[in-house]
């Protein structure tokens, strides 16, 4: 379902934002009104040495939207406007790496143990105890193999992702409502979006 094409749109979105063009009338290649459910990331290489992918934006909605408007809003507003990190800039595009997700096969699980770590995704809702706040967090489904998280471990850096400030205890992981989801996902370089343009009559 996730195409290099997605990812391409993500790109050429951002380098007209960033060159203070229009985003709009932007060559899609796929099918614009297709919904889905999505996540627009954004890497680049980690520190000299050091191996990886840095992550520089990460954002999306787990509500179905048209692809076309849905990534077009995502690519920018993970880019830019990612709390977790300052915005990025046009010198660093050559340096980036764009992936899109599209979430599939949302199903409420029994538990908090009731998914598999590198095919699920997890979100978690819980309230800390004397609020009646609902918090929620995520995890795509990469997130917990890449990291080498078991699934308790992982539940628990979704509880402070989600702003839990206590010690964590079992009745705390025991108390989340857990919904998990599958996705699929495509990755496209800068230098490959580039030759994507150039080959495109």
């Amino acid at each position: 379902m996730a195409t290099k094409q997605h990812c391409a749109y993500c790109f050429a979105v951002l380098q007209a934002q960033l060159e203070g063009a229009s985003t709009h009338g932007i060559e899609a290649g796929f099918d614009t009104a297709a919904e889905y459910p999505l996540f627009v990331t954004w890497t680049k290489p980690g520190v000299h040495g050091s191996g990886g992918e840095r992550l520089r934006g990460c954002i999306g909605n787990f509500a179905a939207m048209a692809l076309g408007s849905g990534l077009r809003e995502y690519a920018l507003t993970s880019a830019l406007r990612d709390s977790r990190f300052a915005p990025i800039r046009r010198d660093e595009m050559p340096r980036l790496t764009c992936a899109v997700s599209l979430l599939t096969d949302f199903e409420e699980a029994a538990d908090h143990l009731d998914w598999e770590v590198g095919r699920h995704g997890v979100w978690i809702e819980f309230r800390m105890p004397g609020s009646s706040r609902k918090r929620t967090a995520t995890f795509l489904p990469e997130i917990a193999a890449e990291q080498g998280w078991s699934k308790e471990e992982t539940i628990d850096h979704l509880l402070r992702k989600g702003g839990y400030e206590l010690a964590i205890t079992k009745a705390a992981r025991e108390s989340v409502r857990l919904t998990r989801y599958q996705s699929s996902k495509a990755h496209l370089s800068y230098d490959e979006f580039r030759a994507m343009a150039a080959a495109d009559p």
